[in-house]
């Protein structure tokens, strides 16, 4: 006999039997499960096909009309606007803008910058001062050199590639070149409590900026270079920064130095080895030299003959020529100092009596003499922390610079070996002694410093720059 509690369950059973049937729910059901089957077997036979069919498509590979031999179709891009290709990197082929650019925007700072500049041009020539030499090599008291908090500015965010004083007497302006293609120019003289105070930032590039030229007889206009060939002029009067020469291919410019009273003329190396006399007047290269095997990074002239030239390159030498000889399609080099790594810098003394060398070989070389047949190597570790990839070690070298007289050659330090504790700075090395005499560190300093500057005409005052933006200038007590 069925119990109470199974014939609850029963009844419960029948009627959920009733009311299925009543709504159709199985047969209903039924036609789902068929037309999701359906939908599946289809939606995979499109897949087969779509498989079938990219297999069956040719295979397109991607290429610039440059590389298939064509002229470069730029149609549609903005007037005074052109494609950068042929970089090393697919991450730096962008649009260079070759239009002129605006040099005010509104911004307060820009306009206190033009200001200061323009004010300076219209001083009377008798007021600007002259290099004036120095007899006496222990004049200087390098004790008396010190950085004040006030003297720390961090003017952009990127790498500084070169760093430059307006040269001018009574004038504290500063201008650096970065990696991502900005100049900035700071007014330590400007009061302002604001971050940002006496800084004037332009995005003038769209690679780095490898040099800076200010102009001789006019202060007002600023010759900038690019990695990428590309260089533009500063005309405060014109409210402009034009154009001034560019090409399309890569050939990596570090060096754009003017001959002293010749400011119509640009010297660069482009690429791995051509030197390049360029014409402003004209607008055009006057002379093409194949002068090293490989790049070269630094172009620099004698103060006092103008004619004589150096020159630093990768190919592991730095020469040494006289303009006036060099007609011929193969110049000869008056002398050739070798090395047993690239040469990073070759600069002349204020003098114009000795010569200076940095190399990666970790020696500084000093050439003195009166054809500077005396050679002396000065041991300096410069590079001996960081692993720099040969795309990027140009740029961020050390590079030995001179004081105000021919004493004293000032170059960045670093620690000895990985993970040394070691406060960095700036090592000053005397070319009596041969030797490092002083370091310029201070607690202030959060980077290694590896682009310097000394003012040309205010003794005293030191520029240095880092990779972080930050620019030290050291000034007297």
């Amino acid at each position: 006999m069925a119990t109470a509690y199974e014939r609850k369950r029963l009844e419960n059973n029948s009627w959920n039997d009733a009311m299925m049937a009543s709504l159709n729910v199985h047969a209903k059901a039924s036609l789902l499960s068929a037309s999701t089957k359906r939908s599946r077997d289809h939606s995979k036979s499109l897949k087969k096909q779509q498989k079938k069919k990219e297999s069956e498509a040719p295979i397109v590979k991607q290429q610039s009309l440059r590389t298939r031999g064509l002229t470069p179709d730029s149609d549609g891009l903005p007037h005074g606007v052109s494609v950068s290709e042929g970089l090393p990197f697919p991450q730096y082929v962008s649009l260079r803008v070759l239009a002129p650019l605006p040099l005010d925007d509104g911004d307060v700072s820009h306009s206190q910058f033009v200001d200061t500049l323009s004010g300076i041009t219209r001083k009377p020539n008798e007021e600007i001062a002259t290099v004036t030499e120095n007899e006496d090599d222990d004049s200087f008291d390098l004790r008396s050199l010190c950085l004040e908090p006030h003297n720390v500015k961090r003017i952009g965010p990127e790498r500084v590639l070169v760093v430059k004083f307006l040269p001018c007497e009574g004038v504290k302006l500063v201008a650096a070149g970065y990696k991502e293609g900005n100049v900035g120019f700071w007014n330590l003289d400007c009061q302002s409590e604001e971050e940002d105070g006496g800084v004037s930032l332009f995005k003038l590039h769209t690679y780095s900026v490898t040099s800076l030229v200010f102009q001789q007889n006019s202060f007002s206009k600023v010759i900038t270079s690019s990695y990428v060939v590309l260089f533009r002029l500063m005309d405060v009067e014109k409210m402009v920064f034009d154009l001034v020469y560019s090409r399309d291919e890569y050939e990596p410019i570090h060096s754009l130095p003017q001959r002293p009273n010749d400011e119509q003329s640009l010297y660069f190396g482009a690429g791995e080895e051509m030197f390049n006399v360029w014409d402003l007047r004209a607008g055009k290269s006057v002379f093409n030299w194949k002068l090293h095997k490989y790049m070269i990074h630094t172009i620099d002239f004698n103060p006092q003959n103008p004619h004589l030239m150096a020159t630093s390159s990768q190919d592991r030498t730095a020469c040494l020529w006289d303009l006036r000889t060099m007609g011929a399609k193969k110049p000869k080099a008056l002398a050739t100092i070798d090395y047993a790594k690239a040469v990073y810098s070759a600069y002349f003394s204020p003098s114009g009596l000795s010569l200076a060398t940095t190399s990666r070989d970790n020696y500084i070389g000093v050439l003195s003499g009166a054809n500077f047949e005396d050679t002396s190597m000065i041991y300096h570790c410069n590079n001996t922390v960081r692993k720099i990839s040969s795309f990027r070690y140009a740029s961020a070298s050390w590079r030995g610079v001179w004081g105000w007289d021919d004493s004293n050659i000032f170059v960045g330090n670093v620690a000895k070996g990985i993970g040394v504790s070691q406060t960095k700075g700036i090592d000053v090395i005397s070319t009596k002694l041969k030797r490092t005499v002083k370091k310029l560190q201070s607690p202030l300093v959060k980077d290694v410093i590896s682009r310097l500057h000394c003012h040309p005409l205010n003794v005293g005052m030191l520029a240095g720059s880092t990779a972080g933006g930050h620019v030290y200038v050291w000034t007297t007590k």
